[in-house]
């Protein structure tokens, strides 16, 4: 990406395109179900497959979208997008709107490659991801309280999604171009913060999972347990996403006032006890809490997580990997949910998650800790293309005090530049080398001191 951090809302608006299909996965899998004559496990499948789709572009453009430039790539992605979910939004038989969901899986995740990228190139990433999830939280809530008075069974939802990717299309012309051929160096550079990523990005896969585990049957657990209706349902998921909204809103405004492990740690654990209150639902209150409490809290975090992956590489290479794993857990999610409440019900489903959820707390904490206020050791600082300070500060016998000791909070370093006045050489004040120009010093050192 360029250096020069472009406008936020070409990609808010790439960003909501490309992560609709998500946010869409419970009527999507429940309109697969009623329409098309699928059991449970088959439509869960199905959306499976199109959020593993979506996985795989985000790991092949990861590290590439600048080289390609983030217009090109995006308007791929949109146009796949279009393609895919319109294809399947017309076809009536099964293969056919499995296929077209994958095309269209694909184009979502090459358009959120793209999103990822710009927004870890901003000056301030949980912003942009903030608005990224107020602008699809915001749609998706709208598409809820509209498609239940529709009919169209499982069209009308792949249909939304393909009419968003073409609303958006126009945001695109405002994106960058193809970066000019240079040297390979930056392209070839290794990943900063490797063991942080990697726990990372392991942790939202299985956070994900955990949370479209039982997003992907919220629906059926409205129905079946509940006893709602797709109307009340409908409503209730227009609420919670509302909720959601002034989650998003209030990290907004928040922001790192309080660090980042405080929101993701806290959130997490809300998150978990929501996921238990809602699949032990059994009537509409205990329901629209659990729904609303969870969709409030779960934007937030997924905010800060997005933020922290940001951080740790201005080319947004963490936010493609890290967002592509989450898209794996996203794709699994459907599928162990339709499993675990066939196997051992709505309940049982509900603690296994929220265990899952809680596990990944500490590492999420502890990667927001390391990152946000990293402690001066063995390898923390480095000089510019050096060793370690700390480490060469104690292997060549450095004067006490001259650096801090280790455990030390790491102090934040500002390049101040200066003017520099450039005076313009006086010939008379050089001299030719040799013996001659050294006798002429004598001389002048002897005139001097006669004087």
């Amino acid at each position: 990406m360029s250096s020069r951090p472009r406008a936020a809302w070409p990609l808010v608006a790439v960003f909501t395109a490309g992560y609709l299909a998500a946010y869409l996965l419970p009527t999507i899998v429940g309109r697969l179900s009623v329409h098309l004559g699928l059991s449970t496990a088959q439509s869960g499948l199905v959306g499976s497959a199109l959020l593993l789709s979506s996985a795989t572009a985000g790991f092949t453009l990861a590290g590439r979208v600048e080289t390609y430039g983030p217009r090109r790539p995006a308007r791929i992605g949109l146009v796949l997008a279009m393609a895919g979910y319109g294809c399947a939004a017309l076809a009536g038989s099964v293969p056919l709107v499995v296929v077209g969901a994958m095309i269209g899986g694909f184009g979502s995740g090459t358009a959120t490659a793209v999103a990822a990228s710009g927004i870890a190139a901003q000056r301030d990433p949980h912003r942009t991801s903030s608005l990224g999830l107020l602008s699809v939280s915001a749609t998706a809530g709208a598409l809820y309280l509209t498609i239940p008075h529709l009919g169209g069974g499982h069209r009308l939802p792949f249909a939304s999604i393909a009419l968003v990717a073409l609303v958006v299309w126009p945001a695109t012309a405002r994106l960058g171009g193809a970066v000019p051929a240079g040297p390979a160096a930056p392209a070839a550079a290794r990943l900063p913060h490797r063991r942080s990523g990697l726990v990372l990005a392991g942790g939202m896969l299985v956070w994900s999972m955990a949370q479209n585990a039982l997003w992907g049957v919220s629906s059926r657990i409205g129905v079946a347990q509940a006893g709602l209706s797709e109307v009340t349902i409908g409503a209730v998921f227009a609420a919670a996403l509302g909720a959601g909204l002034l989650g998003v809103m209030g990290a907004g405004v928040l922001g790192a006032r309080l660090g980042r492990a405080v929101p993701i740690g806290l959130g997490t654990v809300i998150i978990a006890a929501s996921i238990v209150l809602s699949s032990s639902a059994g009537s509409l209150g205990r329901f629209a809490t659990g729904e609303i409490l969870w969709n409030t809290v779960y934007p937030v975090v997924l905010s800060y997580l997005i933020g922290l992956a940001a951080s740790l590489d201005v080319r947004g290479r963490w936010a493609v990997l890290a967002g592509s794993a989450s898209s794996v857990g996203v794709a699994c999610g459907p599928v162990l949910g339709s499993v675990l409440s066939e196997q051992a019900g709505y309940p049982v489903m509900g603690l296994i998650l929220g265990a899952l959820t809680l596990l990944v707390a500490a590492p999420f904490t502890a990667v927001a800790l390391h990152t946000g206020g990293r402690p001066l050791v063995p390898g923390s600082v480095r000089r510019r293309g050096g060793a370690p300070a700390a480490l060469l500060a104690v292997t060549t016998g450095a004067v006490p005090g001259a650096v801090p000791k280790l455990g030390a909070p790491e102090q934040a370093v500002t390049e101040i530049s200066l003017p520099v006045r450039r005076r313009r050489p006086v010939r008379a004040a050089f001299r030719t080398a040799g013996p001659a120009g050294a006798a002429g010093q004598s001389n002048a050192y002897a005139s001097t001191s006669d004087r």
